[in-house]
């Protein structure tokens, strides 16, 4: 028993010191429970398979996936609306907003739909995320407590109540506990997260360069960007695009052929992008987009019979800038030493050897943009290119020649595939109804999975590359090697030893006495095993500590429930808290400082509160 409660106070004091990651802490942890044959190898492992981990895992992926479309974005505009420029009336809404969610939603699952809504929101408002993150996961919490679904533990005293032949609780009986709850969260956490949340350092800001927007805006790219559809009697049906010697002729430059998908499936991939080749083929309905004088673009859509549409639109948007799902562009400057100095555009040979275009060059504060194939490259030019982002990353491997600017891969990350917005909305839709109605034969991780499956499968993400990204591992490992310490503490007596002193040391002090040592063994023991674990482990006690001082087990059992939901002050005690940290960039000290005062004020309030709305 002492061994086990030495690893855990050890493994709390680094969690703490926070210099060592948090799950190379849990990772030790494991090992030295392993070492010591407190867990077999099998119980050790149990929470990597565990179904809280692989559904924080899945919704790492949803919410990227929310993120990808701009689905997050969209939402968070509209929120802001209500919140205008005020930071107070925007944490407001995001507690309410959650809260409300989190009462019929998995507290897991609200954090991951709300997530990426609420960094969008913080961005657009200009404050640091890490701001709201926190109170977004304690409101989880707060939010579960209003029904009887919103939270395991809920349903965890509703079973013990029922089999000791109790009256069942109504789906709403939890409603006036969880008001109090976000009430008293709200008065709690909106001083707290101002003074040690606020300060924190502000997001990184791109220091990689110029971002895509601001590279199209400096070279006009979107002034002269013109958009023609190849119609079906058009003379250029089948022609590849060196047939149509446009540059020759008309001094016009086409960036790239954009055609829809032929898949009757709304669901699939929906948008093509493909650069100008030469040797691509038009097809009927393909959407050219050509930069150049707008006379030269006239004269050459009627000699071809090509439909002229508004130049400064996508045809999925009503933006006015050109898109980079496949194809993105990248500045290049040449070094004094490049083997293509005082060579031509075209003698250079990008486009036979990287398969990029070269759109632009900016020399000195000139721009030439015009009949670029026959301009000749000076030293310290920098070069515009235009390519598939693979082909722009390759650029990186030639460092003999030229630098490439920035970091336009990262650019790219951030290119919202915003077509595939309604059917992200749609799978997370899905995913909820699937969550919140019993008559769905649907268990909650099952619905996360088909929905992370779906958001890969629809192409809300580039590559399932893409889709691995978005999961913190970090988080995954913390949860999944701190789950066995629960079995390990029950394995090894220590449970049964805090409940026995517990009934022991306070029974005899009457109901009020009894009860406040029953939450507070609930919140301290949560802090350290899952809520869950600690409410299966506890319920019993508080039911058999009621009847034994001949007292109603309703508030004692709602005890347990509010002390295994409200733990606060430990970013492993519930997934959402996890959830949050890297986003956050929270540290193990950052939940101390708010978390801590927060759980201990719940505590005392719920201790008078309790009584109040369940008699003894």
């Amino acid at each position: 028993m002492w061994i086990t409660i030495s690893i855990l106070a050890l493994s709390a004091i680094f969690f703490v010191n926070g210099k060592i990651r948090s799950d190379l802490v849990a990772l030790c942890s494991l090992v030295a429970l392993l070492i010591f044959q407190i867990l077999t190898p099998e119980e050790a492992l149990s929470g990597f398979s565990s179904s809280v981990v692989i559904m924080m895992i899945g919704l790492f992926v949803v919410g990227g996936a929310i993120f990808q479309t701009g689905l997050a974005r969209m939402i968070s505009s509209h929120l802001l609306k209500f919140a205008g420029n005020s930071e107070t009336k925007l944490f407001l809404l995001v507690i309410l907003v959650t809260s409300a969610i989190g009462a019929f939603v998995s507290n897991t699952g609200t954090v991951a739909l709300m997530l990426p809504i609420v960094v969008s929101l913080a961005v657009s408002a200009e404050i640091s995320s890490s701001r709201l993150l926190m109170p977004l996961a304690f409101a989880s919490s707060m939010g579960g407590m209003m029904t009887l679904i919103g939270t395991p533990p809920n349903l965890v005293i509703q079973d013990t109540l029922v089999s000791a032949g109790y009256e069942s609780l109504s789906f709403f009986s939890f409603l006036p506990v969880g008001i109090v709850c976000v009430i008293v969260g709200i008065i709690v956490l909106m001083p707290l997260s101002k003074i040690f949340l606020s300060k924190r350092k502000k997001e990184e800001k791109n220091q990689s360069g110029k971002s895509l927007q601001e590279l199209v805006n400096e070279y006009g790219l979107s002034t002269n960007l013109f958009r023609l559809q190849v119609k079906e009697n058009s003379n250029l049906l089948g022609k590849t695009i060196i047939e149509l010697d446009i540059r020759r002729k008309y001094e016009l430059n086409i960036l790239e052929v954009r055609r829809k998908d032929l898949s009757k499936h709304r669901f699939l991939k929906t948008i093509t992008q493909k650069l100008a080749d030469p040797d691509t083929k038009l097809n009927e309905g393909d959407i050219l987009y050509v930069t150049g004088d707008f006379h030269k673009i006239k004269q050459f859509a009627e000699e071809h019979l090509l439909n002229l549409l508004d130049g400064h639109a996508s045809e999925e948007t009503n933006g006015n800038s050109l898109d980079f799902y496949d194809i993105g562009i990248a500045e290049i400057v040449l070094m004094p030493t490049s083997n293509l100095i005082n060579r031509t555009v075209k003698e250079a040979g990008f486009r036979d050897k990287f398969n990029v275009n070269v759109l632009g060059i900016r020399r000195k504060r000139e721009y030439l943009l015009q009949d670029l194939g026959n301009k000749s490259i000076h030293s310290g030019d920098v070069l515009l290119v235009q390519g598939t982002w693979g082909n722009i990353a390759r650029l990186n491997k030639d460092e003999n020649d030229w630098v490439v600017l920035g970091q336009p891969l990262a650019e790219a990350a951030k290119v919202t595939l915003d077509y595939k917005a309604p059917v992200a909305a749609l799978i997370m839709l899905l995913m909820i109804a699937m969550m919140v109605f019993d008559f769905i034969p649907v268990a909650p991780v099952t619905a996360v999975m088909i929905a992370g499956i779906l958001m890969v499968l629809t192409g809300c993400f580039r590559n399932v590359e893409a889709a691995y990204k978005t999961i913190n591992w970090e988080s995954i490992v913390l949860i999944a090697a701190m789950l066995p310490m629960s079995q390990a503490l029950e394995k090894t007596g220590v449970s049964d030893f805090v409940s026995d002193s517990l009934v022991q040391g306070l029974g005899t002090y009457g109901p009020f006495a009894l009860m406040a040592g029953i939450y507070f063994t609930t919140s301290l023991l949560t802090m350290f095993i899952s809520n869950t674990a600690t409410a299966v482990l506890l319920a019993p006690i508080a039911l058999h500590s009621a009847v034994q001082i001949e007292a109603s087990p309703v508030p004692f059992l709602f005890a347990v429930a509010v002390g295994a939901s409200m733990c606060f002050a430990s970013p492993f005690s519930t997934p959402p808290n996890a959830l949050v940290m890297p986003a956050g960039q929270y540290t193990f000290m950052d939940y101390i400082k708010v978390g801590l005062p927060l759980q201990i004020i719940m505590g005392i309030v719920m201790v008078f509160v309790l009584p109040l709305l369940f008699p003894f």
